[in-house]
C-alpha cells in the first residue's frame, strides 16, 4: 500500500468483501423468488453479500443481492441473444456492467449502459472471480 499512490496517482481506497449474513441470505431468497438466477450466483451470495474493490485495476464491484433485485425491477434484464435470463451483478470503475446469463457465462457491457451491446468475458462465474484474484495477486 505504501507504493500505491506513487504508482497510481491517487491514494488507495477501502477494498472490502462482505461476508453473507442472515439478511443477505433473505435478500438472495427474495431475488430467487423474483426471477430465476444461475445457481453459481446463488452460491456466491450464500458466501459473500458484496465486494467493493476500488483499487483492483479499474475497480470492481460485486453488487449485493438487494441491489441486483432493485436493478432488475427498475431496468429489467439486458437483452442478450441466446440468454433468456440475464442479471447484472457487478460493475467496474468505468461504469461497465457485468451480467451473468442463464448459460452461466459472464458478459460485460461494451459501454456504461444497460442497453448497449454486451460481450462474453468469462465462461463462468468461477473464471470471472479467478481473473479478479489474479489481478489482486499482481497488484504492486
Amino acid at each position: 500500500m505504501e507504493s500505491f499512490a506513487a504508482t497510481h496517482g491517487f491514494p488507495p481506497g477501502q477494498n472490502a468483501v462482505s461476508l453473507a449474513t442472515d439478511e443477505s441470505h433473505q435478500a438472495t431468497e427474495a431475488l430467487v423468488d423474483l426471477t430465476p438466477i444461475p445457481s453459481d450466483l446463488t452460491t456466491l451470495y450464500w458466501v459473500i453479500s458484496e465486494a467493493s474493490l476500488p483499487d483492483l485495476d479499474v475497480g470492481y464491484f460485486i453488487h449485493s443481492p438487494t441491489t441486483v433485485a432493485g436493478h432488475f425491477q427498475e431496468y429489467g434484464s439486458p437483452g442478450i441473444d441466446g440468454e433468456p435470463i440475464v442479471l447484472v451483478f457487478a460493475s467496474d470503475g468505468g461504469g461497465n456492467l457485468f451480467a451473468i446469463g442463464d448459460s452461466g457465462r459472464i458478459w460485460r457491457s461494451t459501454m456504461a449502459s444497460w442497453f448497449d451491446d454486451f460481450e462474453v468475458v468469462a465462461a463462468s462465474l468461477q473464471e470471472f472471480l479467478e481473473r479478479l484474484s489474479r489481478l489482486a495477486a499482481a497488484q504492486p
